[in-house]
């Protein structure tokens, strides 16, 4: 036995210091930045906001890996999956981490067992959009659109079991009104995409993903998903002013890596995170398209935050009865 702890200790030291010298020479080569939807959502659009300075600190290329399907379950699972080296990182949101491990019942894998949470990111506001064919100015005058045509509106969403899709199913619910919904793969883009070609009369993205095309008349936000108006659009309505506090729901972001990364590894991606984060121009760019910036104290209090933040949606996904499709 005396000579088998001391093999054990041996073994220990070795991969201590493997695990050392791993972290010492780290970063050595490019990393990829995997992306659970497809370009022009909201998750896309920070991916690339943030890459060019997240490079620059890193001092390798950080690659955007597009990997879009299911809802983003598979770009979940292909960076839960990945090798805990430092050099898979994963941009996930409320969607993918809160929402769907509650609506999908044979969910891939555990958010808070399979990562490592480095930081929040950023929350971008919800907003409420619809084609331009649609007489409503406003809220309550889509509900009064949509009750004189039961059944004959369609909106988009990002899947059968993402946020946009839960927000509907309240609204409906409270509002009194039926729309036909029409799931589209690869997140936030192919939706506002059916929107601004009138293939859906409305959806719930994000207004990074609605600002230019409202300002534009391609497309009119209703309101923003937001506790206060947003700077970028003041003249439109919150979803509270429009008698929806339930609706304040944005899209956060926050970047992961998976579970069994090194500590040396976590603490040095969060520094270089908090780096890029805080650089003005990468600030500036980000709020220019609606996204408040909101990091985390630390990958522990972002632990936190990813617990509540997975009961929470479980509550409101068993309170509306949705289930994926």
């Amino acid at each position: 036995m005396e000579v088998l702890g001391r093999i054990l200790i041996v073994a220990a030291c070795f991969v201590a210091a493997y695990v050392q010298a791993q972290s010492s020479s780290y970063p050595n080569r490019p990393i990829r930045m995997i992306v659970p939807f497809a370009p022009g959502g909201a998750s896309d659009f920070v991916a690339r906001i943030v890459q060019p300075k997240l490079s620059e600190v890193m001092g390798q290329q950080v690659v955007i890996d597009n990997r879009a399907g299911a809802s983003g379950n598979i770009g979940v699972e292909l960076a839960a999956r990945a090798p805990a080296d430092g050099y898979t990182i994963f941009l996930g949101n409320v969607g993918t981490m809160a929402v769907n491990p509650a609506i999908y019942p044979k969910f891939p894998i555990n958010p808070i067992r399979d990562f490592v949470g480095l930081t929040l990111l950023v929350d971008v506001p919800g907003a409420f959009a619809v084609h331009p064919s649609v007489p409503a100015k406003n809220v309550a005058e889509f509900i009064q659109y949509a009750k004189s045509r039961p059944g004959e509106l369609n909106y988009g969403s990002a899947g059968a079991g993402s946020a946009q899709r839960l927000a509907f199913e309240f609204l409906m619910s409270k509002a009194g009104i039926k729309l036909v919904h029409i799931p589209y793969k690869g997140g936030a883009g192919p939706a506002t995409a059916a929107v601004l070609a009138g293939e859906v009369a409305a959806t719930m993205v994000t207004v990074a993903s609605f600002i230019p095309h409202h300002k534009s008349g391609k497309a009119r936000v209703l309101a923003v998903m937001a506790p206060q108006r947003v700077a970028a659009l003041p003249d439109v309505q919150t979803m509270i002013e429009a008698g929806f506090p339930e609706l304040t729901l944005g899209s956060w972001q926050g970047m992961y890596v998976p579970t069994g990364t090194p500590r040396p590894i976590v603490n040095q991606l969060y520094s270089v995170l908090m780096k890029t984060m805080h650089d003005p121009e990468t600030m500036k760019r980000l709020q220019s398209g609606g996204a408040e910036i909101v990091t985390s104290q630390s990958p522990e209090e972002f632990a936190g935050f990813m617990k509540t933040q997975n009961a929470f949606w479980a509550k409101i996904v068993k309170g509306v009865g949705a289930v994926a499709e």
